[in-house]
């Protein structure tokens, strides 16, 4: 079994990335986001709380999320594997998440880290807004803002797991095949794996 964590900002490509790690590897995609919607719209009981708190404007708590996650594991037993997009964004997150997998046996191989400047996201961010449509991504100050405040939040998240010597960090500026490359070596000198 694979478990990547794929990590970077905003813009960093972490989209297209995971879209070819995901074919290359046949991993299950576990986005929070994705989880959370899934789960609201099918009424669960773990996707109702979320609702609820969601609609006072609060955050998820780090047990909702975990929740949904553990109930994607289940359903993907069989899985050759599952990358995390858009979490763990805090230690406590990252270590609730080692928890939780060691209980299934396995654990997170390697977490891919995109490095991209702040000037080339924000380029990016406001390139993808003209054509989005998110509002969002038309703001130069809302970019940047959202930039610093995944730098500040995320940095501890990459250090505890470059602590584990599970950190892999891949220039995210050049071509898309390139980038991939890159990211396949890593993956494969990490776990042995070849595909």
């Amino acid at each position: 079994m694979l478990n990547l964590v794929l990590f970077g900002p905003p813009g960093a490509g972490k989209g297209t990335q995971s879209e070819r790690i995901i074919q290359k590897y046949k991993l299950v995609h576990l986005s929070t986001g994705d989880l959370l919607r899934s789960q609201i719209a099918a009424g669960t009981a773990l996707g109702l709380r979320a609702k609820q708190l969601m609609d006072q404007g609060l955050l998820v708590p780090d047990e909702v999320v975990i929740g949904m996650i553990e109930s994607k594991l289940r359903e993907n037993q069989d899985a050759s594997g599952f990358i995390f997009d858009g979490f763990p964004r805090t230690v406590r997150q990252a270590e609730a998440l080692d928890e939780l997998l060691s209980q299934y046996r396995t654990g997170i191989d390697l977490m891919v880290a995109l490095m991209v400047d702040d000037e080339e996201l924000t380029r990016r961010l406001l390139l993808r807004g003209q054509t989005s449509g998110r509002p969002d991504d038309q703001n130069e100050e809302l970019i940047r803002r959202r930039v610093t405040e995944y730098n500040e939040k995320t940095t501890p998240v990459a250090s505890y797991y470059a602590d584990q010597q599970k950190l892999a960090t891949i220039d995210g500026i050049g071509d898309i095949e390139t980038i991939f490359d890159l990211i396949t070596k890593q993956i494969e000198q990490a776990t042995g794996q070849t595909n």
